[in-house]
């Protein structure tokens, strides 16, 4: 049934897009506990994406996405199974509020901004991994340019015709300046010289962000001014004092964007929002309601009608291009706990033709988030405190008392799910981790008594509960 625990997530093999339904669903459950007809839904939807590029174009054209509605009260897992499951395949992601937006002509962010934030996330992406390719280059560039800053080079010297050889026996400039140059390289390798102070002349940041309105709204417009007016916004270098260690981190960004090629990143950002990315719209209960409904919400049936055609498909236009939004995978949840899925226009919900419940959550489910997922919270804790000497221990007893008092707490006042984790443990373990080194004792054993001591009271008291836990 349920949860999740943040962690890290390792980084998408060479094969991860080819991932069978049964790969991904093993995946995402080395963070999220239970919640299976979720991840079969999203592992179905992200395999049909390989089945379709293998299909022939004309046909492979007119296979849309398989778009989801997840349906779930908060803290159950909604949000955290999607973006797993993109990080998992390292596609383009993005979380949206659907309340955030406006209806075109109020002010506010119009439902094609998310187009434009994801083409964002995927350019960072792209030039993360190039960064990574280039990495032995631009740093072979960059020592040349700390020894030009050490050393400066000279001139090769020229014999003129008629000019008589150097004398018998003279030391050849030449070879002393390169005898040089090579100690200082083998000095810079070896870190010798990561404290010596140098001048750098540093470009000062290009690009600026403004806040335009237009019809759709206030949006922000990031243009690189150098680009749009060179002479106007150019600026100039500035002189700095910097350590070697210190210029080698400015110097190394700079050759590194030298060699990323911006139009050919542009290209292949829109390519991978278009064939693999994934929109997580939350709160879409908040916007569901039709025509003649009361309440100050009067652009809630408008939001949906502009997200329409986003999610049917169209053309977005970025500041890197223009983006086809047929293809890309929405996954949309809400908690339906007022409206329900049927309040959306018809047009909406069909576009999310499945629908899945994710189930609450009990005390046995809380007792699984506690102890499973390759990065539970008792694992978080017991590394984090572990760093200041402290062992710490959670008996079976005291980790069923946590999740029995926040299974409580959820129930007798508002229930928010496996966050309600986050708030018992830290009021459990607040006087350890306060101490930290300076505790007088190394090992603690967090047990039934441990937990019910900290929280009874608080526990007990409804009304201190509904601000303390």
């Amino acid at each position: 049934m349920v949860f999740y625990m943040p962690g890290r997530v390792e980084p998408s093999g060479t094969g991860s897009a080819e991932l069978s339904p049964r790969e991904i669903v093993q995946g995402l459950d080395r963070f999220i506990v239970g919640q299976s007809r979720a991840k079969r839904a999203v592992a179905i939807a992200l395999r049909n994406r390989v089945r379709r590029r293998k299909l022939p174009p004309d046909l492979a054209e007119e296979v849309s996405p398989k778009n989801i509605l997840m349906i779930g009260p908060t803290g159950v897992g909604k949000t955290e199974i999607a973006r797993r499951l993109a990080r998992l395949v390292a596609a383009p992601f993005l979380k949206v509020e659907a309340s955030k937006f406006t209806e075109v002509g109020y002010v506010g962010r119009d439902v094609e901004s998310m187009i434009r934030d994801m083409v964002d996330i995927a350019m960072d992406m792209v030039r993360q991994e190039r960064r990574i390719q280039i990495r032995a280059q631009a740093s072979q560039a960059v020592e040349r340019r700390i020894l030009d800053l050490l050393l400066p080079p000279r001139p090769r010297a020229t014999t003129r015709a008629g000019e008589p050889p150097a004398a018998e026996g003279s030391v050849d400039p030449q070879l002393s300046w390169d005898r040089s140059r090579e100690t200082y390289r083998r000095a810079l390798e070896a870190g010798e010289l990561d404290e010596r102070i140098v001048e750098l002349e540093v470009q000062p940041a290009l690009g600026a962000a403004f806040k335009l309105f237009t019809q759709s709204g206030m949006e922000e417009l990031d243009m690189n001014l150098p680009e749009v007016l060179p002479g106007l916004f150019q600026g100039r270098p500035r002189t700095r004092r910097l350590t070697i260690a210190q210029a080698r981190e400015v110097l190394q960004r700079e050759e590194e964007n030298k060699l990323i090629d911006p139009e050919q990143a542009a290209r292949e950002a829109i390519r991978r929002v278009e064939e693999s990315g994934i929109l997580f719209i939350d709160e879409m209960d908040k916007i569901a309601g039709r025509e003649g409904g009361h309440g100050p919400d009067v652009s809630r049936e408008g939001v949906q009608r502009d997200l329409l055609p986003i999610v049917e498909g169209t053309l977005v236009n970025t500041k890197h291009g223009m983006v086809r939004t047929d293809h890309i995978l929405f996954i949309a949840a809400g908690a339906f706990h007022v409206s329900k899925p049927s309040d959306l226009i018809p047009e909406l919900q069909g576009r999310f033709p499945i629908r899945v419940g994710l189930d609450p959550l009990g005390r046995d489910e809380l007792v699984r988030i506690l102890t499973e997922p390759e990065s539970s919270l008792v694992r978080q804790y017991q590394a984090l405190l572990g760093t200041e000497g402290i062992e710490l221990e959670f008996s079976p007893e005291g980790i069923l008392a946590l999740a029995q008092i926040a299974e409580a707490v959820n129930r007798t006042t508002e229930n928010i799910g496996a966050r309600r984790l986050h708030t018992v443990m830290e009021r459990v373990l607040e006087d350890v981790s306060f101490a930290g080194s300076e505790h007088p004792e190394k090992r603690v054993v967090v047990d039934e008594g441990y937990v019910r001591e900290r929280l009874q009271g608080v526990v007990q008291d409804t009304d201190l509960s509904r601000y303390v836990l």
